[in-house]
């Protein structure tokens, strides 16, 4: 029995790896190439070490102004984000959530002070009673140790969390972890490879959460 949510962040409440990618890639065509989704889409998720502007320099063989560029993305990504609101479906699937009673948690790959800021922005921090960050862990997704802490955290078993994921190393991390995962890819994660998953959908939109629940357990049960 499902007794728990938790949700993941970046691309999955609030679109940042769209952004991110929209304005890296600008910034490659800029200087003549592409930021290919298939090296981007890998280190989504996770924490792999990838560095885009030094593979930016390896793609075009010249040196660049690294510190000036570094800045250029910070502008550029907080001018794309700064009217943006939660994603379609999030809010309702929150309140879906403390109407059936469930415990709301957040597992995220990113830092606690990244999570928590925006969270505060979008009007969304207090509904959740665990949050869990790189901060609490020694290894990020695909490593559960992010999805066994947020349940233990809320008081319940893995296998009674449900998990929302927009990633492939999101969704490993949770299945790995025991729990339920339902994908929900965004514009940069849409084609990404994904492991065997419980269900997938277009945007949280698409289906009530009580709707959703009672359907997972049903192929549970058969």
């Amino acid at each position: 029995m499902i007794k728990a949510v938790i949700f993941d962040f970046d691309g999955l409440i609030f679109d940042t790896e769209t952004h991110e990618y929209n304005v890296l890639n600008e910034m490659y065509q800029e200087h003549g190439t592409e930021l290919p989704l298939s090296v981007w889409g890998k280190v989504i998720g996770t924490q792999a070490g990838f560095d885009p502007l030094a593979y930016l320099e390896e793609t075009i063989g010249r040196r660049l102004n690294i510190d000036e560029l570094k800045k250029q993305r910070h502008e550029r990504f907080q001018a794309k984000i700064q009217n943006e609101g939660p994603l379609p479906g999030v809010r309702e699937y929150l309140e879906a959530a403390k109407e059936l009673e469930l415990k709301i948690g957040l597992a995220s790959s990113s830092t606690f002070e990244w999570v928590s800021t925006h969270l505060k922005n979008l009007n969304l921090f207090d509904y959740f009673e665990c949050i869990r960050t790189s901060d609490h862990v020694e290894k990020v997704k695909p490593d559960p140790a992010l999805y066994v802490q947020a349940a233990a955290c809320l008081g319940v078993k893995p296998e009674e969390c449900l998990v929302f994921e927009d990633s492939a190393n999101g969704a490993l991390a949770a299945k790995r972890a025991g729990m339920y995962c339902v994908v929900i890819p965004n514009a940069v994660t849409k084609d990404l490879e994904f492991c065997e998953v419980d269900h997938r959908l277009e945007s949280m939109a698409e289906k009530q959460l009580e709707v959703l629940i009672k359907l997972i357990q049903e192929q549970e049960s058969n």
